[in-house]
């Protein structure tokens, strides 16, 4: 499994596609790159395409510290120098998105294109926090067994939910929670939900920006991500249909087509 150092972190990450221009994959917390699947099957035979996982999430090794989202932003601008890869599309989901955003205002010379997924430029919300905290201490210490059934009614909407000929796909999701290490769980939570907001720097983001919510998303609800559509110039929304906050695996073909209608455009 290939892996790659940067600031003291081992990342895991997977490089395929032999495309001119490079798609970088940022995962939301709970998951890992192959969140991303559908999409880059799709998109591989055009562009190389590169996923991540966060530093204690997925396969990449569980760090000391590093969890806030500056930090993880620093860890993407590393790994995208050092796959000699910029300036490059990337994409985040959530929590990658937020590390997306950090990236484009922050160092707009690594970033050709950028595709946000179930974003929020706001801090946690101060309501969500004792939920959450409680969330991730039960996981932590006890299992994510315990909370699955509230973990998986946050990351999906209804319709993935009680679709009865989608069981296998919401077995396979759960398996993937519960495969989750713990203790990266509880740091990668923890560094998510005392995040700093940057509605006042997006502004300054000047690439060509996709903005994609599930209209089912209530972790981060549609409201969110058209206050991003607003505040960012030359950027467009998208609302999925039926999609929660895992868009890219509750609704992959319209989310891949969004984005390939939105490179295709760009291109011209």
């Amino acid at each position: 499994m290939p892996k790659i150092t940067v600031n003291g972190a081992n990342l895991y990450y997977e490089d395929t596609g032999s495309g001119r221009e490079a798609i970088v994959f940022a995962h939301g917390l709970l998951w890992s790159g192959r969140m991303f699947q559908a999409q880059v099957a799709a998109l591989k035979g055009r562009y190389r395409c590169v996923t991540f996982d966060f530093r204690g999430q997925g396969e990449s090794d569980v760090a000391a510290s590093g969890y806030d989202m500056d930090t993880l932003a620093d860890d993407a601008s590393a790994l995208i120098k050092n796959l000699g890869i910029a300036p490059c599309h990337f994409l985040g989901l959530s929590m990658g998105g937020f590390v997306a955003m950090r990236l484009a205002a922050r160092r707009p010379e690594l970033i050709q294109s950028l595709m946000l997924r179930e974003p929020s430029a706001d801090a946690e919300p101060p309501e969500n926090l004792p939920r959450y905290k409680l969330l991730s201490l039960i996981a932590r210490w006890l299992s994510l067994r315990v909370v699955a059934g509230r973990v998986m009614g946050i990351m999906f909407g209804q319709k993935f939910l009680t679709d009865p000929a989608r069981e296998a796909e919401r077995e396979e999701m759960r398996r993937r929670l519960f495969a989750n290490n713990r203790a990266g769980i509880y740091r990668a939570t923890n560094g998510v939900i005392a995040r700093n907001g940057v509605y006042d720097e997006i502004a300054a983001i000047r690439a060509p920006t996709l903005v994609i919510v599930g209209e089912e998303d209530v972790a981060t609800p549609p409201e969110k991500a058209r206050r991003i559509h607003e505040r960012i110039p030359n950027s467009r929304l998208v609302i999925i249909p039926g999609a929660g906050h895992s868009s890219t695996m509750e609704e992959p073909a319209a989310v891949t087509a969004a984005i390939q209608e939105f490179l295709a455009e760009i291109d011209k």
